[in-house]
This record gives C-alpha cells, structure tokens and sequence, in this order.
C-alpha cells in the first residue's frame, strides 16, 4: 500500500472525486491525505474525510493565504476544525513563502509559529511548505529555524514537496521531520542524488495534487495515481523493490501521525491498513 501525504482534492469539482479515488485505488493508494490552506477549505477537508474511508485531512492556513495575524479567534476556530474529527492527522498545510507576491513575512512567521503551537497542542505532527526564492535556496534555513525556536520537534513532521539540498535535508532529519517527496524526482538530478542518500526510515511520498488547468490535457493532471510513479523512482535509484518502497514509506508515514500522541488517531490509522487496495 502507498500513501500519497499531501494533495489538494478539495479544489477538484466534486463531480471529479469518485474517478480520481478510483484511479488511485487501482494505483496501489490506499490513503489520502488531504491539505486545508484556509479555513474553508480546512472545514472541506474535514468533512471530505469523514465520508471517505481513503482520505484523511490536515487542517492549516497556507502562508500565501495568510490575510492577517493568527489571532485567538482564528487559532480557536482552527483548533475546533482540528479537533472536530479524529481523522485530522496533521496540521497542514503551513509554513513560509518567500516568493513574489507572498503576504508579509512579518503575518507569515507568527501565523506559522502559532501554528506550530497548535500542532504541539493537539499532539499533531506539522506538514510544512517552504518555498524560496529562486537563487536564494538558505531561505529554507528560516523554516527549519523557526520549528526548532518553536520545538516542532515534539510532534514532528514532513518537509512538504521537498526540493532542498543535503543540509536542508539533514538538518530536517536531526529536528524529527521527515522528507516528502514528489514528482520532481522523476525530473531532478540533484534531487534524485540526495535521495539515494536518505535513510529509508525518514521518507514519506506525496503528489501535491490539485486542479492543473494550466496543462492542455485532463489526462496529463497529476493526481494521487502518480504517487506509485514516485515510489518506482525511489526503489530505482535506492536499488530496492516497489514493495520494499511501499512498507517503508507506509510505516513512516505512520509514525509520522502517530509520533504527538494525539488520541484517538491510532485507531484511525489502523483502518487505514484494513482498506482493500487491488493489487496494481
């Protein structure tokens, strides 16, 4: 069984979602875990997975939706999302953006660090973005600074759509974080040879899945299938089997949500393995 660890169905119509579960089933998928970026879309998340035996939910303010400071009404209303539904596994999807166009680094940071204080809360490990900018990669530097000011090591996480470089990777691993990996493996030399060098015991998979309507062809849309694409790549240049790449993603993945401590969620992730998956 895979899992796909960060994607973004709750932006797909709801007309598409039945197929694209199917698909991913056929893929060897058997959990989905589902990034809120507001809180509406937290709150969709949310009740996606409790219809769903496949998916689960984050809940979280994405840094380029930030509006404003993370005040006690916003905290509280995130912590009710978080607590409404025990298949709520993480809080996700948080972060920093230092891209143009970003919202102010200064509403940035303290939405993340309160966010990193709900995770610690809640026993809830943090699934978080960082995004450079292009040339300036020790921007990822503040991210990691910032969990270890705020000890995200407590309840520890997954560095989103990893495409760092060694330290970053590194400096992941030494904090509790695990690295989540996407497609741009399939792509990225320099990704691929940091990679090779992880631990198998500290990788998660993921797609980032959403809605790509920049891309000419429905067909060419990543979605959660393409998690299986990634693990093939991962086996390739570990020299291992698919399998071998399954179970150990699978059980970090595990680990990962079940690392806080939050109640009720072992009993969850336990039905998670009873899912019947055909075999690809």
């Amino acid at each position: 069984m895979l899992i796909d660890s960060h994607s973004h169905l709750d932006e797909f119509p709801a007309g598409e979602l039945d197929g694209v579960l199917i698909r991913a089933q056929l893929a060897g998928v058997g959990a989905i875990v589902l990034a809120g970026t507001t809180l509406e879309s937290s709150e969709e998340c949310v009740s996606l997975a409790t219809r769903n035996p496949l998916l689960l939910a984050g809940v979280g303010i994405h840094p380029m939706e930030v509006t404003g400071p993370i005040d006690d009404i916003i905290y509280r209303q995130l912590r009710d999302k978080a607590t409404s539904s025990p298949r709520v596994v993480a809080i996700s999807e948080t972060g920093l953006d230092f891209d143009k166009g970003a919202p102010d680094l200064s509403i940035q940071y303290q939405a993340f660090r309160e966010q990193i204080r709900l995770a610690i809360e809640l026993h809830l490990p943090v699934i978080f973005h960082s995004r450079e900018i292009p040339g300036q990669p020790d921007l990822h530097n503040e991210v990691l600074k910032v969990l270890r000011q705020e000890q995200g090591w407590r309840v520890g996480g997954s560095m989103h759509y990893f495409q760092g470089n060694a330290r970053d990777a590194g400096v992941c691993i030494e904090l509790g974080m695990y690295i989540s990996l996407a497609k741009p493996l399939l792509m990225q030399p320099q990704l691929q040879e940091i990679a090779t060098s992880l631990p198998m015991e500290s990788i998660v998979l993921e797609t980032d899945t959403y809605p790509q309507i920049f891309k000419a062809k429905r067909e060419n849309w990543t979605e959660p299938k393409d998690v299986r694409e990634v693990a093939k790549k991962l086996a390739e240049l570990k020299g291992i089997t698919l399998e071998e790449v399954e179970e150990a993603t699978t059980t970090n993945f595990l680990a990962m949500c079940l690392q806080g401590g939050a109640p009720g969620r072992s009993e969850v992730l336990d039905g998670v393995l009873l899912n019947d998956i055909p075999k690809p």
